[in-house]
């Protein structure tokens, strides 16, 4: 595990602070089960980390490791199950929340993938859940794209992982053995340090003026990073305590979103939290609460193109939304200029710098950290889908809505693009949150509003 992932694992308090991320696919019908499995038995042959499980050192000596199980058994992990009587979105919703409410198994792979049926019209879902130590949302559609083909037809021929020599799924299992490999670990990094200190060193000398100033410009990025966000939490969406999750979707055309946002002089990303804005801003009107501005993660993805499939790349940035501003077209253009503010800043990925110290204490110590973002009443991320249809196993794809965890926000928002719809997956704090379909209504006329900025 990378220190981030090692956070995530060892901090989690489930479901308080959950680290469980889902997707969740519609599909027009059923799909074949026997080619179902055929499929994750291939994707799971070609990613080693799918049927690797977590063995912890005895001390925090170093990261986690990911080991081979010896156990692994696709049927575990590969389910098959009916809704039930009642068909609609509804009952599926309901459905979906308690299994996502299911902690995993941590002496297994740490991923569970759910067959739906019963769904109206014979359609049926498809329910994708990862613990997030083992990828991003990004990393979760990389993943997911292996089990889907381009056709209904089977696809033959498919090509297979290569042999590969030693790699991290060798070596002892038992926390003995990687209690001394993070000791070396550890140990074997200190060379590097000591070279970049040293480094530091010799550019300092050689340019003190330049240096000072560089190393004052980081020193201001990083309070300012670090410090919470200079809006304080709204107290109609406290208090709370994650431990009841409610799930509800919404959607739009992307190319409606996209012409809203270039209208108002922002990006599609702008538009969509400029949504979830104003329908948090009726939903506290509705209360007769009034409020200028709450604050606000927003997950900045670090992954490059050519970064391997799954894992977590991604740094998180605060900031005070600007949920008071009316116009939804200047509250797209206000976004842009806070966003833009945020990427710009040096330290953006600076607790990256915490973790690896974080990561050598108690697990109470990181879970006490991982918590600052319960200062935050949103988290909103934004990943890009696929523009074109995909089938899994004989059946088309029809949405695809993505859910993050629940880590001490009122609301954690997720969208992804899939052929043309804009899929938007809300995770609601129900003991923060008191009246959910009215906060959903307000969602959706504050997308509607967004929308009509290039009808204006």
């Amino acid at each position: 595990m990378n220190e981030l992932e090692t956070t995530m694992w060892r901090s989690e308090r489930h479901p308080q602070h959950s680290s469980t991320i889902c997707s969740l696919l519609i599909l027009d019908c059923v799909p074949d089960w026997d080619r179902l499995v055929a499929a994750h038995e291939w994707a799971t042959s070609l990613v080693p980390r799918s049927r690797q499980r977590v063995v912890e050192p005895l001390v925090p000596t170093g990261p986690p490791v990911w080991r081979t199980d010896a156990h692994f058994a696709l049927s575990y992990h590969l389910r098959r199950m009916h809704q039930g009587p009642d068909g609609s979105m509804d009952g599926l919703m309901a459905l979906v929340q308690t299994l996502a409410m299911a902690p995993f198994d941590r002496t297994r792979p740490l991923w569970e993938g759910t067959l739906i049926e019963g769904l109206e019209g014979g359609r049926a879902a498809y329910l994708l859940k990862l613990h997030h130590s083992l990828t991003d949302g990004l990393g979760a559609i990389q993943l997911m794209s292996l089990v889907q083909s381009r056709t209904r037809e089977h696809t033959a021929d498919k090509p297979t992982r290569p042999e590969s020599g030693p790699t991290e799924t060798l070596g002892g299992d038992d926390a003995l053995t990687v209690t001394v490999e993070g000791a070396r670990h550890t140990l074997g990094q200190m060379p590097s340090m000591l070279a970049a200190a040293a480094d530091a060193g010799i550019s300092l000398a050689r340019s003190p003026g330049g240096a000072a100033s560089e190393a004052l410009r980081f020193a201001a990025s990083l309070r300012r990073v670090l410090s919470p966000p200079p809006a304080p939490s709204s107290p109609l969406l406290r208090p709370r305590d994650g431990r009841v999750w409610v799930m509800r979707t919404l959607e739009c055309p992307l190319a409606d979103l996209r012409a809203a946002a270039k209208r108002a002089g922002g990006s599609v990303n702008d538009a969509y939290l400029a949504a979830l804005l104003g329908g948090l801003r009726r939903y506290h009107e509705h209360h007769g609460v009034d409020i200028d501005e709450i604050p606000m993660t927003v997950p900045v993805s670090m992954r490059r193109s050519d970064d391997p499939m799954g894992g977590n790349k991604f740094a998180g940035a605060m900031l005070a939304a600007p949920i008071g501003i009316v116009d939804p077209a200047e509250r797209v253009a206000a976004l842009r200029g806070v966003i833009l503010a945020q990427l710009a800043e040096p330290a953006l990925d600076s607790f990256s710098i915490l973790t690896p110290v974080v990561n050598r204490l108690p697990s109470a110590v990181g879970a006490a950290v991982m918590g600052l973002g319960a200062v935050t009443d949103l988290s909103a991320s934004n990943m890009p889908g696929l523009p074109y249809e995909v089938f899994m196993a004989g059946a088309r794809v029809e949405r695809v809505f993505p859910f993050g965890p629940l880590p001490g926000v009122a609301v954690m928002a997720a969208m992804v693009s899939h052929v043309g719809t804009c899929c938007i997956g809300l995770t609601i704090d129900g003991t923060g949150v008191a009246d959910v379909d009215v906060l959903m209504q307000c969602m959706e006329d504050g997308l509607d509003e967004v929308l009509g900025i290039s009808a204006a």
